[in-house]
């Protein structure tokens, strides 16, 4: 294990060497002067900006969910960039995609309703995708892809590699299928390439949106607002437990101080809950120390 110290306006934050699947999970772990409150279900990742990073839990790769759908959605954005005030491409819907939509719903998997001839632009697709998390717009925008949704797979994994996410294998673009797979680590490399995208961190940002037929959507984000959190991207089923990659911003004597990172694999109660609470304590945790 090779590790590394790293100063910051006088405080020692350890950065772990990308090998350490054997350190076991921690509620409490102390880095130079900083005491993180680890989730005790799952792994965990967090990076004090300027500062550097730790990790809690295996590094072994689990289902991910919907933090599938980031990778998605920067997909989209690399091949399509979206500038402010721009609607980009349109989708037109066909009886397949309202047909999928109906079929999630019925089976309780996130979804927006459509209709055959609704078109939607490339801004709404990915508000619909990010917000209520709708499986069915994932694979809406993965077709529209050229080459179609197994070529936007393989675009998706050509980019966790670009991005040096080596333990992440994506098999589609929802995260549905836990075969999609990564580490908390892994996401937050991703995570911080997602928020470098204007476009992408506005919308995570929204509490809620208008889109074509679905009307108002909201935001699964609940914290957002709250403890200077700006996002990201909540996720659960069976599989992957609770999952959430987020991004809190504050000011602390007179410096802006910004934390990032992924919990996944939370359990005890909605899932979803869970990966937001054991997110908030861990930030709370960290923010209050610096």
């Amino acid at each position: 294990m090779t590790v590394v110290g790293v100063a910051c306006a006088g405080l020692l934050w350890w950065a772990l060497g990308p090998d350490h699947s054997s350190t076991p999970p921690h509620r409490h772990h102390r880095l130079g002067s900083l005491t993180l409150t680890w989730p005790t279900d799952g792994q965990s990742a967090i990076e004090l900006v300027g500062a550097g990073y730790h990790t809690s839990g295996s590094e072994r790769p689990v289902p991910i969910a919907s933090l599938a759908k980031v990778m998605t959605a920067y997909v989209v954005l690399r091949e399509s960039p979206l500038g402010a005030g721009h609607a980009g491409f349109t989708m037109a819907m066909t009886t397949a995609d309202a047909d999928e939509a109906l079929a999630d719903k019925d089976s309780d998997q996130s979804s927006v309703p459509v209709e055959p001839g609704e078109t939607l632009t490339e801004r709404e697709a990915l508000e619909a995708l990010l917000l209520p998390s709708a499986n069915n717009i994932a694979h809406a925008l993965a077709e529209h892809s050229p080459g179609g949704e197994p070529a936007f797979v393989q675009a998706m994994n050509t980019e966790a590699r670009s991005l040096h996410m080596t333990r992440t294998r994506y098999t589609d673009p929802s995260g549905l299928d836990p075969a999609t797979t990564s580490t908390a680590l892994d996401q937050l490399r991703l995570a911080r390439a997602a928020m470098r995208q204007p476009t992408f961190a506005t919308i995570v940002a929204m509490r809620h949106a208008v889109v074509p037929v679905a009307g108002s959507i909201v935001n699964t984000d609940s914290l957002l607002g709250h403890d200077g959190f700006v996002g990201i991207k909540t996720g659960s089923t069976s599989a992957a437990g609770g999952c959430f990659m987020f991004e809190a911003r504050r000011i602390r004597a007179g410096r802006s101080r910004v934390v990032i990172g992924a919990v996944l694999g939370q359990r005890g109660g909605p899932l979803i809950d869970a990966g937001l609470s054991s997110a908030d304590n861990l930030v709370r945790t960290t923010m209050a120390q610096i």
